[in-house]
């Protein structure tokens, strides 16, 4: 039987959300979740370029890869497509946002190698989605790690640091609230499950 499109969407922001059930894309999750505005200019670039990387590499795979017989090429063709998404979408949140292409700084290129958006386009293809299904997959996956850093950032703000013993402050607890998250987004995982 095959899964509705729409399902694997609101799966994938769920019950198996890239970031809190896979943890694929930590590194700036945990970096720029300090502030709303930040995380919010992130995650939808996240969202952005998931969502289109992941159609792209669908046609890729599908009609390049497949039929010259070159599939043993697709880590190094999938990389090249989302690194040319990020440089695309850098320069338009440069010559649109300027405020908050330095605001993001580094973490904006990074995006390149966020191993999510890699993760997203290996997950397509192991599953053997079909196009519906993949526009539904990297859409609810980008959607999911927006929703898991605006949630994080959102805690971060509100938790008073001065009440947190020494040890915990910073790292400690932002990994601790990570794992409370993760564990809440598991708590979905019997209504809906994708593979």
């Amino acid at each position: 039987m095959e899964i509705n499109s729409f399902i694997i969407f609101l799966a994938a922001i769920f019950t198996s959300n890239i970031l809190l059930s896979n943890f694929l894309g930590m590194c700036s999750f945990l970096s720029v979740s300090k502030e709303i505005e930040s995380s919010f200019g992130l995650g939808m670039a996240v969202f952005f370029v998931t969502t289109l990387t992941t159609i792209l590499n669908y046609f890729v795979y599908h009609y390049v890869l497949v039929p010259l017989d070159i599939i043993y090429l697709q880590y190094i063709i999938f990389i090249i497509v989302i690194a040319a998404t990020v440089q695309m979408t850098e320069m338009i949140v440069e010559r649109f946002s300027p405020a908050l292409y330095y605001t993001l700084g580094i973490f904006l290129p990074l995006i390149t190698v966020n191993c999510a958006i890699f993760g997203v386009s290996l997950f397509m293809v192991i599953r053997n989605y079909n196009f519906l299904q993949t526009v539904g997959y990297g859409a609810g996956s980008g959607l999911g790690w927006l929703v898991a850093i605006m949630a994080l950032a959102g805690i971060r703000q509100r938790i008073r640091e001065k009440m947190v013993p020494a040890g915990l402050r910073g790292a400690g607890l932002t990994l601790i609230i990570t794992g409370i998250m993760a564990l809440a987004f598991i708590g979905f995982s019997g209504t809906v499950i994708i593979q």
